[in-house]
């Protein structure tokens, strides 16, 4: 855990929650897993104060907490979930393009109350849309509902753990802390409920004002309130589903950019069919056969299954291996490997940024490297045609930049530099890390100069609750 990713952490935290959730999530950041009563002492604060913050940061999934065997619980930051909370605004402009304003309205609910029944959000969502719409038009519970289903089909919402039913009979202690469950084929099902009504309008401050004082108003008795038909069962938003989205579409433009527009379909026709089977861990896809690609293709993509089998060969024999064929029935199964795609991505992210900040020929050298794997400085003159001296000076940028590394490779124990050869060479893996931390570094400065303009909801911060939001706003990816 870097600094960088610290500050960023805390400045997240106190943008959306304030500074006392803030105090207490970066705390557990730093220190890792401890009990409540540390955690209070620690930070100076109230023993009510941290339940109250650690409750906020458990219901949006910030936190999570351990029962070891001695019966003390242990309460953990999740430091790359609170990261994830700047990718907030493209998961919701991810769910408009998929799933139009109710999809948006769907995941925004989610990712601001961190876990809702499918009936609280259902209402909510019709009640937005309700007000947006035209006088005497309103938002069906039904319509929303349907839109709910969809996206719990295709994994972009899923259901919380929950506390198993236990029996009364049980003579034992409860436990200090429940145990949360659920298993992975209830992770998408979604309860039937028979959700009747419409969105609401809310009152106008005019009739407000012509009214009683909200004081006086005549309470409602809670007590003849319907029960919930789902209650206890919670949702939240599946952001490692959304990041598999982005990953597939990283790849479908890849693939564009390299051949054409013909096999970036097909690929994304492959990474269509196999999103839900597929893992997002996974290093390939499941295989599928060629017939079962050739049925799959959108309706108005007008190719023979001769063009189909020779667009996956060409894919297949491509040095990049994005696509691989791993066997021969159905016509020849094919798989996509989400590893190498990923690291060939970064490798042309790490090209770029190469390129834009050193300049083309310190790109030309970076690639070189890249291919050769190791180089002394006199082959990358050579195979470079480089002056000497500019070439060494080039190399020296970017080893100072860590975007190239030097190997040493003594002949002899003493390590003597005349008899020692120095090799370049370039580790993705570190210089992506690097890149990945600048990038953290550039995020706090401007979380810290731009304030709330940075965060998901500007003028307000979420604390567990919804507030207010203007149709006319755009999220922009």
């Amino acid at each position: 855990m870097t600094q960088a990713e610290i500050k960023l952490c805390s400045l997240l935290l106190q943008e959306h929650f304030g500074e006392i959730v803030e105090k207490i999530g970066v705390h557990l950041i730093r220190t890792g897993s401890q009990p409540l009563r540390v955690i209070a002492h620690d930070t100076g604060t109230s023993l009510d104060q941290v339940k109250k913050a650690l409750c906020v940061l458990i219901q949006h999934n910030l936190v999570i907490y351990q029962v070891h065997k001695r019966g003390v619980v242990e309460y953990e930051a999740q430091c790359s979930r609170v990261l994830r909370m700047l990718r907030y605004p493209r998961y919701i402009y991810t769910a408009k393009t998929l799933y139009s304003d109710t999809g948006e309205l769907i995941v925004e609910e989610l990712l601001l109350n961190g876990k809702m029944t499918m009936s609280a959000v259902v209402k909510k969502v019709a009640d937005r849309l309700t007000e947006t719409m035209e006088d005497g038009k309103t938002m069906d519970y039904a319509e929303v509902s349907n839109t709910f289903v969809r996206l719990a089909d295709t994994h972009f919402v899923q259901r919380c753990p929950w506390v198993p039913a236990t029996e009364n009979s049980d003579p034992g202690p409860p436990p200090p802390a429940p145990i949360l469950v659920i298993s992975e084929k209830d992770m998408y099902l979604v309860p039937k409920l028979s959700l009747i009504g419409k969105g609401k309008r809310r009152r106008s401050s005019d009739e407000d004002a012509a009214g009683e004082p909200k004081a006086k108003r005549p309470k409602h008795s809670t007590d003849n309130k319907e029960p919930i038909p789902d209650d206890g069962i919670y949702w939240q938003a599946n952001l490692d589903r959304f990041h598999q989205h982005f990953r597939d579409q990283a790849i479908v433009s890849a693939v564009a950019n390299r051949m054409d527009q013909t096999s970036s379909e097909i690929v994304r026709t492959m990474l269509r069919m196999s999103e839900i089977t597929t893992p997002s861990t996974a290093p390939f896809t499941q295989p599928l056969s060629s017939n079962e690609i050739f049925r799959s293709l959108p309706v108005g993509y007008n190719i023979s299954k001769q063009v189909l089998d020779q667009y996956l060969t060409l894919l297949a024999d491509d040095p990049l291996e994005f696509v691989g064929k791993s066997g021969d029935s159905g016509g020849g199964m094919y798989v996509i490997n989400l590893h190498k795609a990923l690291g060939s991505l970064a490798t042309a992210t790490l090209e770029s940024v190469v390129q834009e900040r050193f300049g083309s020929r310190c790109a030309r050298i970076f690639r070189l490297v890249l291919q050769k794997k190791h180089l002394e400085q006199k082959q990358v003159e050579d195979f470079a045609m480089i002056p000497a001296k500019e070439a060494k000076d080039m190399l020296y940028k970017m080893l100072s930049g860590n975007f190239i590394s030097l190997q040493e490779i003594p002949k002899t124990p003493d390590h003597a530099p005349s008899r020692t050869f120095y090799l370049y060479t370039v580790n993705i893996l570190s210089a992506a890390r690097m890149l990945l931390h600048r990038c953290y570094k550039a995020s706090t400065r401007k979380v810290s100069e731009g304030g709330s303009h940075h965060c998901i909801y500007a003028g307000y911060r979420c604390r567990g609750g919804t507030a207010p939001r203007n149709r006319g706003d755009d999220h922009s990816p």
